[in-house]
C-alpha cells in the first residue's frame, strides 16, 4: 500500500516546504522585505545558531548515553518538529538501527514542541524580561508563522515582521545541513 512508503514523510515535508515558499513568493510586499534586509539582521540567527547549539552541547551532561553529534542533531531542529525528526529518522537508520534512529526522532519532537510552546506561551515574559529579539530568538524558526503573532502583541511593534520572516528562513535552510552535518 502506498502509505507504507518509507520515503512519503519526506514527500510530504518537500512538498510543505515548496508551498511555504511559494507563499513567501507570493506576498504583495516581498519587494519591500527584501530591500529592508541588513547585513545585521543576519546576526540575530546566527546567534540563534550558536546559543542553541552551545546550550545543547551542555544537554549532553545529562544524556551521555547518547553521542554529542546525536544530542547537537537533535538542538538543531530550532523548533521544526516534523523536518527535523523525520531527518533525523531517516539520517540515524542507516548507522545506528530503526529503534534507535526512532527514539532520536523521538526525542527531537518533543524537544522542538517543547521550545514552540516555550516560544508561545513565554513571549511576553522573553520580550519584557529580555527583548523583542529574544522572543524571537526562543521562537526559532517559528518566529515566521506560529509565534509571529505573539511576538508582535508582546513587543507591540510591526516593524518586526521582516526581521521574524528573515530570521526563520534562514533558520529553515540551516536545519537540514546542519542535521546532516551531526548525524555522520
Amino acid at each position: 500500500m502506498w502509505l507504507h512508503n518509507a520515503s512519503l514523510p519526506m514527500i510530504i515535508l518537500s512538498l510543505l516546504v515548496l508551498q511555504v515558499g511559494m507563499g513567501v513568493g507570493s506576498m504583495d510586499n516581498l519587494g519591500r522585505m527584501i530591500r529592508s534586509i541588513h547585513w545585521q539582521m543576519f546576526l540575530l540567527p546566527a546567534c540563534t545558531i550558536v546559543g542553541t547549539l552551545l546550550f545543547t552541547s551542555l544537554a549532553f551532561l545529562f544524556f551521555s548515553n547518547h553521542k554529542l553529534g546525536d544530542i547537537m542533531a537533535i538542538g538543531s531542529g530550532f523548533g521544526y518538529y516534523s523536518l527535523s525528526s523525520v531527518l533525523i529518522a531517516q539520517m540515524k537508520t542507516i548507522t545506528v538501527g530503526p529503534a534507535q534512529a526512532t527514539q532520536l526522532a523521538t526525542i527531537a519532537l518533543l524537544t522542538n514542541v517543547v521550545r514552540e510552546l516555550l516560544a508561545l506561551f513565554g513571549c511576553k515574559y522573553f520580550t519584557r524580561k529580555g527583548s523583542c529579539f529574544a522572543a524571537i530568538s526562543i521562537a526559532g524558526i517559528n518566529s515566521m508563522d506560529v509565534c509571529l503573532p505573539s511576538i508582535l502583541r508582546a513587543a507591540n511593534d510591526k516593524t518586526l515582521v521582516p526581521v521574524a520572516v528573515f530570521h526563520g528562513i534562514i533558520l529553515e535552510i540551516s536545519i537540514p545541513m546542519l542535521i546532516a552535518f551531526f548525524c555522520q
